[in-house]
């Protein structure tokens, strides 16, 4: 088993195509079909399913690639220190639910360094990509949070992938809710009140827990909900049909514009038992963070302290 082997199925995995795996490695097909041929036979697995459709990963291969990422990564950690100048692009990557600070941290990140020699990539996605995209190091940090609900299932699932979780910053639960909306200047408000309204959430997949939700009080009975996939969207929705969700509190006016507020939530007896919430990130259990991951963490950090000092108050 070679480096370039591994390097290969990382390929064609994140391509999910020979073809397309073939064209961005510069490799004759055959040929790339025959390393991978050669490292399944020396390794007694089939990596890949193939189809007229593409490739898929079998279940030796999804946990052959989750340890293959990891060698490959401390591959290019040591080339980075240790090799010449000429080396490909450094990649870095960030998997997040669907916060603008995050965002926001990314861009204040990645204009520190050189694009053109770097490769970056930002994921907003669902609860479980997070998790599975840090687990297998396609990106190398997740931002997800916790709260007295849902810490006990994610933190068994974050063990069994072998990651760790850092906390970034306690927050107290708010409604997010468009200028115009009809609640956006009461001082706090009910949960009760917004019932009136659309809670707005963002999809988590058909077979996913309310322990994915991106939402608190996710097992809450809300008499109007609509789902969204996108932080687009559903700034839309709270325009269009005075929509709410449920969120830390964090708004980013310069990603997000300025026609949006966050009201502190007064949810009774939820508030005491459920209504605090953990944001951090995930990495790796021992990992050493790239310059990359180093620096997103001091500019999300940096970000966050600010918000606190500004607003007089955690947020």
């Amino acid at each position: 088993m070679t480096l370039q082997q591994i390097y290969y199925a990382i390929t064609i995995s994140d391509t999910g195509s020979m073809n397309k795996a073939a064209e961005i490695l510069y490799v004759a097909q055959p040929s790339l079909s025959g390393a991978i041929h050669d490292l399944e036979s020396e390794l007694g697995i089939t990596i890949f399913h193939r189809s007229g459709r593409g490739v898929t990963l079998t279940n030796d291969g999804v946990e052959f690639l989750t340890y293959a990422r990891q060698v490959y990564s401390q591959y290019e950690a040591l080339r980075d220190k240790y090799g010449d100048s000429d080396r490909r692009k450094k990649k870095f990557g960030v998997s997040t639910q669907h916060y603008s600070f995050a965002v926001k941290s990314f861009v204040e990140m990645v204009k520190q360094f050189d694009t053109e020699e770097y490769e970056f990539a930002i994921r907003e996605t669902k609860t479980k990509e997070v998790v599975e995209d840090v687990s297998t190091l396609k990106s190398e940090i997740g931002i997800l949070y916790l709260s007295n609900f849902n810490q006990a299932a994610i933190s068994k699932i974050l063990k069994a992938h072998d990651l760790e979780f850092h906390k970034l910053i306690d927050c107290r639960v708010y409604a997010y809710l468009w200028k115009g909306h009809p609640l956006a200047n009461e001082s706090s408000v009910k949960i009760e009140k917004l019932y009136e309204y659309p809670c707005l959430t963002f999809e988590q997949g058909e077979s996913s827990s309310f322990y994915f939700a991106e939402e608190i009080f996710s097992t809450n009975e809300y008499p109007r909900t609509i789902k969204a996939n996108d932080r687009a969207t559903m700034l839309n929705l709270m325009v269009g049909l005075n929509g709410y969700t449920l969120c830390s509190g964090i708004i980013c006016e310069e990603l997000n514009g300025g026609d949006y507020i966050a009201v502190p939530l007064d949810s009774g007896e939820d508030s005491a038992e459920n209504g605090h919430m953990q944001i951090g990130y995930i990495v790796k259990k021992n990992q050493i963070l790239s310059s990359m991951g180093s620096l997103y963490i001091k500019e999300t950090e940096k970000y966050l302290q600010n918000l606190i000092k500004s607003n007089g108050a955690s947020a």
